[in-house]
């Protein structure tokens, strides 16, 4: 690879943005509260490249069992992405990034969703291709390597992770994550897995201490030129283009990310002044409920209850107040059985977030089922015999 001026410039933005993300994360009052969301929109983003039709906010409905009914399409899948990522920061405390790490991460994404039929954690023996749904092997847009050429590339790719080197880490994120989407191990899910890769990639060199990164934000903006640069490195070995891109889209996300951190802080700012404000007896349970939201922003009384351990009347009561303090918004419009969310906080989250399909009247048609379901995004993922 050639580090031109611009390479260099690039690669210096994302680092210094990343650095900042870092930094502004260590000094978050509890940086556990924000790191959950921001695996839920990452989760939410990566799985939306792959056709679902799940946002942010049916993902914690139904993470809050106050999902309406039909549920949408992917939400499980959702919650199988954060679940994978949170054991893949569990696990490697234990274990190096690795082959059986990343079998282990594929077994808990597909565990119960759709392609769970097909070897969870293990990788294909069989010939995959990618290209629209129904087409044929002669047909494809691209055939990753067979089965016994496959198993030699992770060797090589596995022994790259931990390599001495003195490539710079984000390039050699960006490098992994081509090549294991161009070797496609898995009969399903090598989009997502190789997402979670460049979280757990920038764990491993210690470049972010939390998983603060939704990088398929990016991808799914630019989800044209990301595949055709994919595309590019796999027919005309244009590295230096797609490492181009992955910086760029490291520096974009990264400060939007930041800002999206500093707004949260100032929302959390004036929740406390206007709760010390107005609630008096009450603030301390208040405060204790505004921490449950940063984490749970979808709920109802109930869960309120159970979560501040305090009596259904005085849940109703707190929810209420928050309520008419404009922080929490009904969803349902019933009398019973409401559900909430904490508007202002799902307002900073949700941005690019709503999948596209609901905006079209013809892809809806196709939510019913699984096998054909597809977007544009989809028809561009595996198909195996």
């Amino acid at each position: 690879m050639r580090f031109d001026d611009e390479a260099v410039s690039l690669l210096d933005n994302a680092a210094l943005a990343l650095g900042r993300l870092d930094g502004l994360a260590i000094n978050l009052p509890n940086p556990d509260l924000f790191v959950a969301m921001y695996v839920r929109k990452e989760a939410v983003l990566s799985s939306q490249i792959e056709g679902t039709q799940a946002s942010l906010e049916d993902v914690l409905a139904f993470e809050a069992e106050a999902a309406k009914e039909p549920i949408p399409l992917g939400a499980e899948e959702v919650v199988n992405y954060v679940r994978a990522m949170n054991y893949g920061m569990r696990r490697m405390k234990t274990l190096p990034l690795s082959l059986r790490l990343i079998r282990e991460i594929h077994r808990e994404l597909m565990r119960g969703v759709r392609g769970s039929e097909r070897l969870p954690g293990e990788f294909r023996t069989s010939q995959n291709w990618i290209g629209p749904p129904g087409s044929t092997l002669a047909e494809a847009a691209f055939v990753p390597p067979p089965p016994h050429e496959m198993t030699t590339a992770l060797g090589t790719l596995e022994m790259f992770l931990h390599v001495e080197t003195p490539l710079p880490p984000l390039i050699r994120c960006a490098l992994v994550h081509a090549q294991f989407e161009t070797i496609h191990p898995f009969l399903d899910g090598n989009g997502r897995v190789g997402r979670l890769l460049i979280t757990f990639l920038l764990y491993h060199a210690g470049i972010l201490a939390r998983p603060l990164l939704y990088l398929s934000y990016f991808f799914k903006a630019n989800r044209e030129a990301y595949y055709d640069r994919l595309n590019r490195v796999r027919f005309e070995g244009d590295w230096e283009g797609w490492t181009r891109f992955f910086l760029r889209g490291v520096a974009e996300v990264a400060k939007e990310a930041a800002e999206t951190a500093m707004k949260i802080l100032e929302l959390r700012g004036r929740c406390e002044k206007t709760i010390r404000r107005t609630a008096r007896r009450a603030a301390a349970n208040s405060l204790r409920l505004l921490d449950y939201l940063f984490e749970h922003p979808v709920t109802n009384a109930a869960r309120v209850a159970a979560a501040l351990d305090v009596s259904a009347p005085t849940a109703h009561s707190l929810v209420a107040a928050l309520e008419r303090a404009g922080f929490l918004r009904e969803t349902t419009g019933q009398t019973w059985n409401r559900v909430f969310a904490f508007e202002p906080y799902l307002r900073l989250l949700r941005a690019g977030t709503e999948p596209e399909g609901r905006r079209a009247t013809s892809q809806s048609s196709r939510r019913a089922g699984t096998a054909t379901h597809a977007t544009p995004s989809r028809e561009r993922r595996t198909k195996s015999q």
